[in-house]
């Protein structure tokens, strides 16, 4: 008895492994994708599994009635063919705030930023001399 429950061990503690490593996130990701997909709403901008970014312009229960091109085709596909959606309607997403540089001209642009690392090679330099004048004053 306790021989043959030595040997089926290993394969259910491999069963195991497998539930945790592979079947369990599957499911989670399922899941996820499947309330992405029941969650689009009209005017949000989606990516199907073809490749066709799309806006949405109607919604019913299995498909969705979406707008493509500059020729605003409209054409109906399944829900379950979305890919991704890239912009939704109801939240609008907070463009990162970049660094503003001052606006110079083109010539007078290259020549600053060449000259920005210089000046601080200087102050460092600056800096160091300092330092060393009050080790030579502590000296003495």
């Amino acid at each position: 008895m306790s021989n043959t429950f030595v040997s089926i061990l290993p394969l259910v503690l491999l069963l195991v492994v497998m539930y945790f490593l592979l079947i369990r996130p599957q499911k989670k990701k399922e899941k996820e994708v499947n309330s992405m997909r029941s969650s689009i709403q009209v005017g949000d901008e989606i990516i199907t599994i073809g490749g066709i970014c799309a806006k949405v312009v109607k919604t019913k229960d299995e498909s969705l009635i979406v707008q493509v091109g500059a020729d605003k085709v409209k054409f109906e596909i399944m829900r379950w063919s979305v890919s991704k959606v890239v912009e939704s309607a109801g939240a609008p997403e907070e463009a990162p705030e970049e660094e503003k540089k001052p606006a110079m001209p083109k010539r007078l642009g290259k020549k600053a930023a060449a000259e920005e690392p210089a000046e601080e090679a200087v102050s460092e330099a600056e800096e160091k001399v300092e330092e060393v004048e009050e080790i030579v004053e502590e000296a003495e």
